[in-house]
């Protein structure tokens, strides 16, 4: 139902992307879409370049007056760091020779894409492979958050861990996720926040990086998003897939996840009830919000791990491209923990699937028409 293509480079002149399949009538604000860009280039341990950028979306098509009109929606986030690199970022009069990149980062894109595409140069790698693409991926969850908006579905996400420091809760309610707006971590817990930035300070001293785990939870969904009767329509898969392709994201977990497969099923499954004004509902959530490939009515949780970013002040080892021959990594400008910023594009990531998923059970080409059909 809906489609995304982004393109753009890190440092080239913007970054862009294409919506396919948003209804018409929606009322979008620009306002929510800024703060979302805003939001992911926030967070205690970012580096240099979100002290140059200041995303604003600038949408070419398909919006007018605010409202949507049913075709393609493009857009794009200009990079303002491009002014510094136009002498090697040119489309046409870029200097190929210009900083060139000839040792693979571990960890990163650089080694097979190079090995892949056949250049001798990774800095082709580097500028797509860049987490600076998740600008559009914000962008265009951020977009297609607005259908959901329409049907009292909200959402929300914070940090439960950065590096070794993680919050005591197992379970965290979703009116507690606002506490996340006021941390520079997207923490819930003024104790916890404070050892998170301290294990982040030393990690920048060292000229290391830290990874962590972040939690995104959604409220107020219908029973039946996704499928059974489908391997590829399963809200579960989908959404696992929209979160892995994020960069730096290792693993996803719904619900209980893996210490959910170490119980029993007498304690793991949520068992059902059911109240005349209520109907049916569960009393636990271990699942997650969704079973056998659907949501089942109660709050999503997803949680993402994320791996250390791969680019260290204080490289690792590596081999000259060229010459295999021993050398350090190649550095470039970096952060030190993005882990809150993660939380926003995984935020983005799983509100596209979710609005995806949502017209696919309730989808009309206005909405006006999804509106009747959602009181039917």
């Amino acid at each position: 139902m809906l489609r995304l293509l982004t393109a753009g480079e890190s440092h080239g002149q913007a970054v862009t992307g294409i919506l396919e399949g948003m209804p018409a009538g929606v009322r979008l604000s620009k306002e929510t879409i800024n703060s979302y860009l805003s939001k992911r280039q926030s967070g205690y341990g970012r580096g240099g370049r979100m002290k140059i950028e200041k995303d604003c979306i600038q949408i070419l098509s398909g919006v007018r007056g605010g409202i949507t009109l049913g075709s393609p929606i493009s857009f794009m986030v200009v990079n303002k760091d491009y002014e510094n690199w136009v002498e090697g970022m040119d489309p046409f009069e870029g200097n190929l020779d210009y900083k060139q990149v000839h040792y693979p980062r571990p960890g990163h894109a650089d080694l097979a894409g190079a090995i892949k595409y056949g250049f001798d140069d990774m800095r082709h790698v580097l500028e797509r492979s860049s987490a600076r693409e998740t600008t559009a991926r914000v962008a265009a969850g951020s977009i297609a958050g607005h259908i959901l908006s329409n049907f009292n579905i909200e959402w929300a996400s914070h940090v439960r861990q950065i590096g070794s420091i993680s919050i005591r809760e197992k379970e965290v309610a979703f009116d507690a996720l606002k506490k996340a707006e006021d941390s520079s971590v997207r923490c819930i817990c003024k104790q916890t926040e404070e050892r998170m930035m301290k294990e982040i300070d030393t990690a920048k001293t060292k000229g290391d990086t830290l990874g962590g785990i972040i939690e995104v939870q959604v409220r107020g969904l219908p029973v039946g998003l996704g499928s059974y009767t489908h391997w590829d329509r399963k809200l579960d898969g989908k959404l696992a897939s929209s979160l892995m392709s994020i960069q730096g994201i290792k693993a996803v977990e719904i619900g209980d996840g893996f210490e959910g497969v170490v119980q029993p099923g007498s304690l793991i499954h949520d068992e059902i009830f059911y109240e005349e004004k209520k109907g049916f509902y569960h009393k636990t959530n271990h699942a997650g919000g969704i079973e056998g490939g659907m949501s089942n009515g109660e709050v999503l949780i997803i949680r993402c791990g994320m791996k250390p970013i791969p680019t260290l002040m204080k490289p690792l080892k590596t081999v000259d491209f060229h010459q295999k021959t021993p050398h350090d990594a190649a550095v470039e400008r970096s952060d030190t923990c993005a882990v809150p910023a993660a939380a926003i594009v995984a935020e983005a990531a799983a509100i596209f699937v979710l609005a995806d998923a949502f017209m696919e059970t309730f989808g009309a080409d206005s909405m006006k028409e999804m509106k009747e059909r959602w009181k039917k």
